[in-house]
């Protein structure tokens, strides 16, 4: 697994084009994000005091953004955790791969969405704490 920190996670201001009609952020391809896109998913109607997230991936990367709404991301590197707050939909999180992740205190109607470079793979998530530490700490 990457030895990656919670100082490695970038907020990315993704960019807005403003107009009287509406305005449009674009995402593309190693343009706004270190990444190519494999796979995008959103995360929508998510009851109030439930979070999402708690894993980590060993090489997933994401950008997460608050496509509507907010929600706070807690990453844990095993050391050092860090939240950030999403509320805007030309902001996102940049998460390198080996950090874990929860997702919480989401607002009534927010919708948080996910652009992944790799394509699902369980063999991807780590899914239990403990071994999150075990292999952050090589073991």
């Amino acid at each position: 697994m990457v030895n990656t920190t919670v100082f490695d996670c970038t907020i990315l201001d993704i960019g807005k084009i403003k107009n009287d009609a509406g305005n449009i952020t674009v995402v593309e391809k190693k343009v706004q994000i270190p990444f190519d896109v494999a796979r995008i998913y959103y995360l929508y109607d998510v009851p109030g005091g439930e979070s999402r997230g708690g894993h980590a991936h060993k090489e997933l990367q994401q950008l997460i953004i608050a496509a509507s709404g907010s929600f706070d991301i807690i990453v844990d590197d095993g050391n050092v955790k860090r939240t950030f707050h999403l509320s805007r939909p030309n902001i996102g999180l940049y998460m390198p791969s080996g950090l874990w992740r929860e997702l919480d205190n989401f607002s009534s109607g927010s919708i948080c969405m996910v652009l992944a470079s790799l394509v699902y793979s369980e063999n991807d998530y780590l899914r239990e704490y403990n071994d999150f530490i075990k292999l952050k700490n090589g073991k």
